[in-house]
């Protein structure tokens, strides 16, 4: 898949095998610990299946959290994931990709913003370039996350970036650096997972809290998959051309893609920071540029 001396790795959390591309190819069988680390409560994430899948879990004492023990240089990352079921409203569940740097931060966010029974799960879009965030858009999921596994992508080049849903786009952004619009391009990322409380603004702006009676909530992961360059790992490896992600196939949506993405904005995005004229009386840059 990648070109001889190429640094990459394919992770996943059920079903899964970890592949190390360089001369050769090879496949092992990877549980979760092999590949990932927990960064918050050890207690609330339990492993499943040797470690082949896992479970969060949110309760009155405590959230959790992983990541990657690795950063990467563009690729593209998914995971399974399934949400947590019925009344869910005031939690979020999120899955993004973090430069784990305090100033000038890169940061590409899935937030599913928990509901009350019977209302669509909503999920929140970000991009944060060059410590440059406040780029929020939702989108009602046009089916119950909660139900069963689905698939959530990141595709990251030297092109655009891209929020997939089940091989459906639902988040554009391009690389437009020649007029003066912010692009993460310099800063390897890990990729996060966390399960907390934030029902200050979760679901509907915070009017509707948490109904601990509820608690524990669940939500579940497998079929993790990273496809990229590690950092650290061969220099030349984030610059070349030859990454199967910088290919002509993956540097714009194709015909089917954009039917797609003009469909779930055309009838399930709830919120675009570019028309939101009371944030920002004068559209972003990159609103402007049509991104």
């Amino acid at each position: 898949m990648y070109p001889s001396m190429r640094s990459s790795v394919t992770a996943s959390i059920s079903l899964c095998f970890l592949s190390l591309f360089s001369l050769s190819a090879f496949a092992r069988p990877a549980t979760f610990l092999q590949d990932f680390q927990v960064t918050w409560s050890d207690s609330h994430i339990r492993q499943i299946d040797g470690g082949r899948a896992i479970q969060l879990v949110l309760d009155q004492n405590s959230g959790c959290g992983f990541s990657s023990k690795h950063k990467y240089l563009f690729g593209r990352v998914s995971m399974k994931i399934k949400l947590i079921p019925g009344d869910s409203a005031g939690t979020v569940t999120a899955f993004y990709m973090n430069s784990d740097t305090d100033t000038v931060r890169d940061e590409l966010d899935f937030e599913f913003l928990g509901n009350r029974t019977g209302q669509p799960y909503t999920v929140q879009t970000n991009i944060y370039a060059r410590g440059q965030g406040n780029r929020e858009q939702r989108v009602n999921l046009w089916f119950d996350p909660a139900a069963d596994f689905h698939t959530y992508t990141i595709l990251w080049n030297h092109h655009h970036i891209v929020f997939y849903v089940d091989d459906v786009p639902i988040r554009l952004y391009k690389n437009n650096e020649a007029k003066g619009i912010p692009y993460p391009k310099l800063q390897p990322m890990g990729v996060f997972s966390t399960l907390w409380e934030a029902d200050d603004w979760a679901t509907r702006g915070g009017l509707e809290k948490i109904n601990w009676s509820k608690a524990p909530f669940y939500a579940y992961y497998k079929d993790f998959d990273i496809e990229g360059c590690s950092v650290p790992g061969p220099a030349n490896c984030a610059s070349s051309t030859n990454n199967w992600w910088e290919g002509t196939a993956y540097q714009a949506l194709n015909a089917l893609e954009y039917r797609r993405y003009k469909w779930v904005r055309m009838n399930h995005m709830i919120y675009d920071y570019c028309s939101d004229r009371s944030r920002f009386p004068k559209p972003p840059p990159e609103c402007v540029a049509g991104l």
